[in-house]
């Protein structure tokens, strides 16, 4: 469901709740994010406006974000002019994407004023506008989002309202309007005019509306009967009048396996039983639950952008390098032909003589000694054709020698880079990343920044436990692979890891004891989950007893080799892995 008009009315009524509370902080997490602390009689709430084009948005907040270590601009301004500022008003106009944030502050000369931010919720289009009490721009989060002849987002301009189509409010429109107005537009499906003639409603609950009408049959709005009429005006009047009252049903839909796909402010029967649909206590722990793990991955990716493009750049070159050496290797099998060639060159000196072209010779080393044509170079005698011959095969010998240890480094580095991207791909913190440039900087692939830094700080590894009681450890990056794998885990542990399939190192920690079936097959369940196989049906993982494990001297990090092993194929699960983990 988009963030539609209707939503944030709901959102509005719960903000309503928290006037007269203060902006205690204001932090920018990223690019696209605002956090506003308010704080008030009841303790802290966090606001979340966020206004990034997949998932903009604006509610109320348990995410743990981390923050940069350097306020960016916008971030700053807010301090300085909402900090300490009292929310006195929540408004919005009819059910326009528009939320309208009035805090009552004080100025530099220590003049109380009133200052508004406006927070639009419009797709690609979001902002976040502060202005003063007449009305002009202080300053927004993104400037010049919609520059067009009527309407410039620059501080010092007046802030005027974005072109606003003329739409129905369902919630305050008579009958007889609405129905008039559906017949007067051109026919259409049920649910499409429904998004055209109302504001502030998305494809989904138009969806609903027409599901309740006419259940799963096809209709027209212009084939509509009186009981159609009759049921579209009802499940209008009962959505306008759960929002008013505070009546919704907030939920989060999701696929059976677990993938969240939308969610709504009323329950929603249109999916059937494709959908399980997972009740939520308010309007804002439906959308925190709901984007809090995608936008967490999202905010990873763009303050990793570019370790992503070091990591890929040299991911292509590695692999072109190792094809070209690959494709040489191949040209070495010549290497026999070129002996036999000297050999029987040598053999037949007294046959030759200087401006041959080609040597028509009796291979001896065959049975039944078949000829063989051998070419020559004419400005060569026959002794220097046959040295000219050996010198090609000891070149190859030597080649064959030095291309088959490049490319065992090649493959090795190759198994590295992806392992690093998988543990990129992976981060959650922002000492995670810190960590990984730390390591790619030991390795030569990053040039170590000038001045004095604090070395990051290394996590614990991640704790889960089986559901019988055996304690499971995973490393979170290569280094920490091979802290808890030579270091930490006791050589009777099990140690687990996906086959030929970058991810992170899985201790089953045994105590000295036989671990169960179950314990083994559930850390075999943590291995795929935290590897780059995260989404496959059938993933296998290799699992061994950790004193079977060795790094091998000089091998880059997480990188070892094992013997004894056995493998088990199983299927990755998010909700498995929820269940196990371990506070730490």
């Amino acid at each position: 469901m988009a963030f539609d008009g209707a939503y944030l009315y709901a959102v509005k009524q719960e903000l309503e709740a928290l006037t007269g509370t203060r902006a205690d902080k204001i932090h920018q997490p990223s690019r696209d994010e605002i956090i506003i602390h308010l704080r008030g009689r009841e303790g802290m709430q966090k606001l979340l406006i966020s206004t990034s084009g997949d998932s903009a948005r604006l509610h109320l907040t348990q995410a743990v974000i981390e923050n940069p270590a350097v306020p960016p601009m916008f971030c700053m301004l807010l301090r300085k002019h909402l900090g300490g500022g009292k929310l006195i008003s929540v408004r919005q106009d009819g059910l326009e994407r528009i939320l309208f944030l009035d805090f009552e502050c004080v100025s530099e000369l220590g003049d109380r004023v009133q200052l508004t931010l406006a927070c639009e919720v419009m797709g690609r289009y979001s902002n976040c506008i502060l202005c003063d009490q007449d009305g002009k721009i202080i300053d927004s989060l993104k400037r010049n989002a919609d520059v067009t002849r009527e309407r410039v987002i620059l501080p010092g301009f007046a802030y005027e309202m974005p072109h606003r189509s003329r739409r129905l409010n369902f919630m305050d429109t008579d009958d007889e309007t609405i129905i008039s107005a559906l017949l007067l537009a051109p026919d259409a499906p049920l649910d499409k005019a429904l998004v055209q003639l109302f504001e502030g409603v998305s494809p989904l609950l138009a969806r609903e509306w027409a599901y309740y009408v006419c259940k799963s049959d096809f209709i027209r709005t212009h084939s509509m009967t009186q009981d159609h009429r009759d049921r579209l005006l009802f499940t209008l009047h009962r959505t306008a009048e759960m929002l008013r009252n505070g009546g919704c049903q907030f939920s989060v839909l999701q696929t059976p396996e677990g993938q969240l796909k939308d969610y709504c402010f009323l329950r929603p029967e249109q999916y059937g039983a494709l959908m399980v649909v997972r009740p939520m206590p308010s309007a804002s722990a439906a959308l925190d639950e709901f984007y809090t793990k995608r936008d967490l991955h999202a905010r990873m990716k763009q303050r990793a952008n570019d370790l992503f493009r070091l990591v890929m750049t040299r991911l292509e070159r590695v692999s072109r390098k190792l094809d070209n050496q690959r494709a040489e290797l191949a040209q070495t099998d010549k290497m026999e032909h070129n002996k036999l060639c000297g050999d029987l060159l040598s053999a037949n000196l007294y046959r030759l003589q200087k401006g041959d072209t080609a040597a028509v010779l009796e291979n001896f080393y065959e049975e039944d000694c078949p000829q063989i044509s051998i070419p020559l170079q004419v400005n060569l005698t026959p002794a220097q054709n046959a040295q000219r011959y050996y010198t090609l095969y000891r070149k190859a010998v030597t080649a064959k020698e030095k291309l088959s240890e490049q490319i065992e480094q090649g493959e090795q580095e190759l198994a590295y880079l992806e392992s690093v991207f998988d543990v990129l791909s992976r981060a959650e913190t922002e000492a995670d990343l810190l960590l990984l440039r730390e390591e790619l900087c030991e390795q030569g692939y990053t040039k170590k920044k000038n001045g004095r830094q604090k070395p990051p700080k290394q996590q614990p590894p991640m704790v889960y436990r089986s559901e019988d009681g055996f304690m499971i450890l995973v490393g979170r990056n290569n280094r920490q692979n091979d802290l808890l794998t030579t270091k930490q885990a006791a050589k009777l542990d099990i140690w687990l890891h996906t086959q030929n399939i970058p991810g992170s190192h899985v201790i089953l920690v045994t105590d000295g004891m036989e671990p169960s079936e179950t314990a083994i097959r559930q850390a075999a369940v943590l291995a795929a989950y935290h590897s780059k196989a995260r989404d496959s049906a059938q993933v296998p993982v290799d699992f061994t007893r950790v004193k079977f494990v060795k790094k091998p001297n000089g091998a880059k990090p997480g990188m070892v080799i094992f013997t004894n092993q056995q493998t088990l194929y199983v299927k990755p699960d998010a909700q498995l892995c929820e269940k196990l983990a371990q506070k730490v």
